[in-house]
């Protein structure tokens, strides 16, 4: 008989304390019709794993987090469709439904991507949630154009240019023909360089300073990659009209943004859970994962996975975990089963 298992909390604590996360014994996921089961090979661990755990109430249900996956469908509803049972998929799944620290996970298929052949799972598991942040912010709330060389004589500054999501949307804004400028410390400009990164700039110097030197005077897009408050007035000075500026963190404090109104410049804000959470657009998920992968199929795009643990197990979820709370992750941590 197959069975299925995960690897969840029931209460928020820190990844150090013994029972931060158990093993726990779960039934089979039965497929709405909307749904494929998949057995899951690989995932990884992201920030937002963090910010849902440690804003968790105390339950007697097991969470089960994970927000990447890849793996092989073994059911599907009845409304699915193109996909079938032996499907090498890749996903990054719902905050509303149980995640991919499991064996079998059930997912709609409409946010489901099928999987390269010469792609390994370590390197798929990464893709998911980090790319389609890249993805749906510089192009569907920045407005960039999703085509090579499309955005040529237009300029990108990404602020944490070498985390998880910068690491991929450096390389999107190069290869659709962004002039891309990044901020990360010195210790990661080779990490930028091999992106495409074309200009490095030192977050612990004055960035405004750094870019004047450089010979930029006004940015198209900014992508504020970390907490926007510390960057929201630079950006503001910085951002040319009619530009963007983008941002992926919640804010913990309101943001003065009237330096963008006489500008004309507008303020995006991404969610990559955003469509799931409010079932919108879903389908878009799922194309945008098949153009992701494409590029990543013939390495015009480059694997950010930096770190590769073995096994579900609270051993490898809490190491994982751990590393990626450091705050020093460069590009992304994944888990093999």
């Amino acid at each position: 008989m197959t069975e299925n298992y995960g690897i969840g909390f029931y209460a928020a604590k820190p990844v150090t304390a013994d029972d931060a996360f158990v093993r726990v014994e779960l039934p089979l996921p039965e497929p709405r019709a909307t749904d494929v089961v998949v057995k899951v090979a690989a995932s990884s661990v992201n920030p937002v794993d963090t910010k849902f755990r440690q804003s968790a109430k105390p339950s007697t249900i097991a969470r089960i987090l994970g927000f990447d996956a890849v793996g092989t469908i073994t059911a599907v509803g009845s409304a699915v469709r193109d996909f079938h049972v032996g499907d090498r998929v890749l996903y990054a799944g719902s905050s509303q439904r149980s995640g991919s620290n499991q064996l079998y996970q059930a997912v709609d298929y409409r946010i489901i991507a099928h999987a390269p052949q010469n792609l390994g799972d370590a390197e798929l598991a990464a893709i998911p949630l980090v790319g389609l942040t890249a993805w749906e912010l510089l192009f569907e709330k920045m407005g960039f154009v999703a085509q090579p060389d499309a955005n040529k004589g237009k300029t990108l500054l990404v602020i944490n240019g070498a985390g998880g999501v910068g690491s991929v949307m450096t390389q999107l804004a190069q290869w659709s023909g962004l002039k891309v400028i990044a901020t990360a410390s010195p210790k990661n400009f080779p990490w930028l360089r091999a992106r495409g990164v074309d200009c490095r700039i030192d977050y612990h110097e004055d960035i405004a300073r750094e870019l004047h030197e450089h010979g930029f005077e006004q940015i198209d897009g900014i992508a504020i990659l970390y907490a926007p408050e510390p960057y929201l007035e630079l950006a503001g000075q910085l951002v040319a009209p009619f530009g963007h500026i983008g941002s992926i963190v919640q804010p913990t404090q309101p943001l003065d943004v009237g330096a963008l109104k006489n500008k004309a410049a507008s303020l995006d804000f991404e969610y990559m859970f955003a469509k799931t959470d409010n079932q919108h657009d879903l389908a878009s998920q799922g194309e945008i994962l098949t153009q992701l992968v494409a590029l990543y199929a013939d390495e015009t795009l480059m694997s950010n996975v930096t770190k590769a643990y073995s096994g579900l197990t609270v051993d490898s979820l809490r190491a994982a975990t751990a590393l990626v709370e450091s705050g020093h992750a460069q590009g992304k941590v994944v888990i093999k089963y």
